[in-house]
């Protein structure tokens, strides 16, 4: 179905992207927004306002959610529920693996087919070759409006567990935050000698391109479960000059806790007789639960 209409609620910046998106692409867009003001600009350009949700969702087979988080996708759904039925819901609001289940058997119980998603970008990205959504839950929604999806980004079906895409998503967001917190203590440390970022962030860029590359290493480790596997600099060597990051931060008069948390599993991994392997080890002493 190619140009299937698609009804859109939420019209924060992400929302917005989403409608204007599928406006683009030719699809008859219905838009939807607790505060109706937000809908005027999308309006001008094509797209129909529903007064009511009620009414925005009569008016298209496809429903895209993208709301604060999971309890206003409730607050939002529960008066229509009866009207769900035999709809296809894609929420791409942001929650956690556990809430994407719930929110499934919910949609389930109404009749609604539902699929969950991750939104891999930021508004201005939408429907730009660096922007990817993934999905989970219903392998008919996707299929069957698949066309619409890829006018928002790049798809990625995971399965049918609606956790699939948020836990993903979490994932990917844990990975480049870890990343942010490691440029930000950079940034500290050479600023505290009035190194500007601009001339550091250079050098910064190559070094960080360039460890990327242990993705892929610290994947095959993991997955064989051989932490000794093509080892370089193994755990024990790390572990004993992991300190100097710390002291020197100190040194500089710049807080550490954003790197200080990684020395004690290093030391404990090191102390459980695991010095010969690398960092991708440590994924051991995260895991909380068998």
């Amino acid at each position: 179905m190619s140009n299937t209409p698609v009804t859109v609620l939420g019209l924060g910046d992400m929302g917005t992207a989403l409608a204007r998106a599928l406006l683009k692409a030719g699809h008859r867009t219905t838009v939807w927004n607790r505060t109706a003001a937000k809908a005027e600009a999308l309006v001008a350009e094509g797209a129909l306002r529903a007064e009511t949700v009620a009414e925005a969702v009569a008016a298209s087979p496809l429903v895209v959610v993208c709301l604060l988080d999971y309890d206003s996708v409730r607050q939002t759904l529960d008066p229509v529920a009866g009207a769900l039925s035999g709809t296809a819901v894609a929420n791409l609001t942001s929650g956690t693996p556990r809430q994407a289940r719930e929110m499934a058997a919910w949609a389930a119980e109404r009749g609604a087919d539902y699929l969950d998603g991750g939104i891999m970008a930021v508004p201005p990205m939408i429907a730009t070759p660096a922007a990817f959504v993934l999905y989970s839950g219903s392998r008919s929604v996707f299929e069957t409006h698949r066309a619409a999806l890829d006018a928002l980004a790049q798809s990625h079906y995971l399965g049918e567990d609606a956790a699939l895409a948020p836990l993903q998503d979490i994932a990917l967001l844990s990975g480049m935050y870890g990343m942010f917190s490691g440029i930000l203590h950079a940034f500290a440390l050479t600023g505290s000698e009035g190194i500007k970022a601009a001339d550091f962030a250079p050098m910064l860029q190559r070094w960080l391109n360039s460890m990327s590359g242990a993705v892929a290493g610290f994947a095959a480790q993991i997955d064989s479960g051989d932490h000794a596997q093509g080892v370089v600099s193994n755990l024990a060597m790390q572990a004993a000059a992991y300190h100097h990051l710390l002291e020197a931060a100190e040194e500089q008069g710049v807080s550490p806790e954003l790197l200080a948390p990684l020395g004690p599993l290093m030391a404990r991994r090191v102390a459980d007789g695991h010095g010969h392997e690398d960092l991708s080890g440590l994924v051991h002493l995260l895991r909380t639960r068998a």
